[in-house]
């Protein structure tokens, strides 16, 4: 669909070229152009908005371990399971000995 615009922009650009003053070209390029391309292509895009919106529902906001906050989306046909960090002082194995960056 893109490159269908191009060439329309492409045809109107000619032809707005081709008028006998400016104000002529400038309306043609308006009224020929821009208002039927963002009319066409906002009509075009509304599933993908429509899908788009919907997706805040699958979101799921995750902690880094700097501090910072990511975003991730679990689709409906696979399954995403995130297991949070642990914190720099928790240990997650029960072996005996020092803790990472103590001295012995």
């Amino acid at each position: 669909m893109l490159i269908v615009a191009i060439a329309w922009i492409y045809v109107v650009l000619l032809m707005s070229l081709t008028e006998h003053s400016v104000i002529a070209g400038i309306m043609t390029f308006l009224l020929y152009c821009v208002l039927p391309l963002t009319t066409v292509l906002y009509l075009m895009a509304t599933p993908q908005r429509r899908r788009r919106n919907k997706e805040p529902a699958n979101r799921t906001a995750v902690t880094q371990p700097d501090g910072s906050e990511r975003s991730i989306i679990a689709s409906a046909d696979s399954s995403i399971a995130v297991s949070p960090e642990p914190a720099s002082g928790d240990r997650t194995d029960a072996s005996p000995g020092p803790k990472t960056g103590e001295l012995q």
